[in-house]
């Protein structure tokens, strides 16, 4: 999609590295404007910055802490900088995996907070830009564990099902004013997230999937561009699995 979003501005939380850094890298590519925000990965984030400069693109790096307010303020620091905000993917995420019954109150709040909230106050941030424009597109990052659930993941499937359903909520609430809302829901993705999961897992995975391999950012971050394209205005309130065809 060369210059699919020449004059778009886009919006990747959790884009310094991982399937927001894919994500981000392709939409500069295709001609964006690009803001990624990042909680503590500033050499990863600038680095992104320099890349699209020499590229002869326009990047932004932000620094924002998901589990607090940093969410909507980063969308206001985006229409700030570059007068609009065409796309935004809510990708930022953490795991604090424990059973249930080990589980603290502590470690379900930080994740709701930030794979849910977070999603949430972004995107409402996001709504006031877009409605003005009329147009915008919302991407989310689910996940497989959002879907099936995940022994271990109580928190962080909750959270990515939690985001489905914002997904399909949203979409109908802002289909008639040309914005989409949709989301993809990535299976075992070779990512920092993933690489603390026990190996047997893992390799029962590849042999599940249909594909039996791990999938990487670079799986995903197409989809996500897809998703997020003048070309997929008629697509709203979907759920994209990117998972190798895992069965669920």
């Amino acid at each position: 999609m060369p210059d699919g979003f020449r004059d778009q501005v886009v919006l990747v939380t959790g884009g310094s590295r991982g399937i927001g850094r894919a994500a981000a890298e392709l939409f500069a590519a295709a001609g964006a404007r690009v803001a990624i925000t990042y909680k503590s990965r500033k050499p990863e984030a600038d680095h992104f910055v320099e890349e699209v400069s020499k590229a002869g693109g326009k990047a932004l790096a932000i620094q924002a802490d998901f589990a607090q307010v940093g969410a909507a303020l980063a969308v206001e620091s985006v229409v700030k900088e570059f007068g609009r905000l065409d796309v935004l993917v809510n990708n930022a995420g953490l795991t604090r995996d424990t059973l249930v019954m080990r589980m603290s109150e502590a470690d379900w709040d930080v994740v709701m907070e930030t794979n849910l909230k977070a999603a949430f106050l972004a995107s409402k941030a996001a709504l006031r830009p877009m409605l003005k424009q009329k147009y915008g597109r919302i991407v989310n990052v689910s996940s497989l564990a959002g879907v099936a659930g995940n022994a271990g993941q109580a928190n962080y499937s909750a959270s990515k099902a939690g985001l489905i359903g914002l997904t399909k909520a949203l979409a109908k609430e802002v289909g008639s004013r040309n914005i989409t809302v949709n989301a993809v829901a990535p299976g075992f993705i070779e990512t920092e997230l993933t690489s603390g999961l026990p190996a047997e897992l893992l390799e029962r995975a590849r042999h599940a999937a249909a594909i039996p391999r791990l999938g990487t950012p670079a799986d995903v971050a197409p989809a996500i561009v897809f998703l997020a394209s003048p070309e997929a205005g008629y697509i709203t309130g979907q759920v994209l699995g990117i998972d190798g065809g895992l069965p669920i």
